[in-house]
């Protein structure tokens, strides 16, 4: 599992790439550690090259979510394929995030 972050446009965009398993979920959460200081930013987590995501995962994005939303800050989801978009409308996830 590969992420990158960027701020890009004052919004702050981290790339995933692979499996967001939970083998994997302990890196990433210490990668999108910078994006809890979203405050005057938009989060975009993009997905156009993330192959799975696991509960552990979805956790890791619903807690951005949470921490976002009160600083006044939106977290859009780019680039899901059909198989992780079907995860997302079966876990209930595809109403709780915006989507690019």
């Amino acid at each position: 599992m590969n992420t990158t972050f960027k701020e890009e446009n004052n919004d702050f965009v981290m790339y995933f790439e692979g499996r967001l398993d939970t083998a994997a979920a302990p890196q990433v959460e210490k990668d999108v550690a910078p994006l809890t200081d979203c405050t005057g930013h938009d989060i975009i987590l993009d997905c156009t090259k993330l192959e799975y995501i696991s509960s552990s995962g979805l956790r890791i994005f619903l807690a951005l979510l949470k921490n976002a939303k009160p600083k006044g800050s939106h977290v859009y989801i780019k680039g899901l394929n059909d198989d992780l978009r079907q995860v997302f409308a079966m876990t209930g996830f595809i109403n709780l995030f915006e989507f690019k």
